[in-house]
């Protein structure tokens, strides 16, 4: 049997009705929203940069800028690689590895701050 190779076949949810993937489809914003998101971002991205240089809040500078990159991480995860509109599966399995990231960071930074205590024991154990 010979194999015609001008007619393609469509594969399965590549044309509504053919898969409820397709049919189910919500619809994802328009230009509108996507500029809106980027204003918003610049915004706190400059509210960041001031911050910086204010003296008065030196003793919660470091806490504050990650939360707001924190902030910025999750709007761009969401709105444009489209997280937002997708299975809230997928957002479980990135927020499952942000969450893991942040525990290693966290750890980490205990560690660092906490080094001396670690050679305490490390120096009185016999092995």
């Amino acid at each position: 049997m010979a194999h015609d190779s001008s007619v393609m076949q469509a594969g399965p949810g590549t044309k509504p009705g053919s898969d409820h993937a397709v049919d189910q489809h919500e619809e994802h914003p328009g230009e509108r929203v996507y500029i809106n998101v980027a204003i918003i971002l610049a915004v706190v991205t400059l509210l960041e940069v001031v911050i910086y240089y204010v003296d008065a809040i030196s003793g919660i500078l470091v806490p504050t800028l990650i939360i707001m990159s924190l902030a910025k991480f999750v709007t761009v995860v969401g709105y444009f690689m489209h997280l937002k509109y997708d299975d809230r599966r997928f957002s479980y399995i990135f927020s499952a590895g942000l969450i893991t990231a942040v525990a290693v960071f966290v750890a980490v930074a205990v560690m660092q701050a906490y080094e001396h205590v670690v050679e305490f024991f490390t120096a009185a154990s016999p092995f």
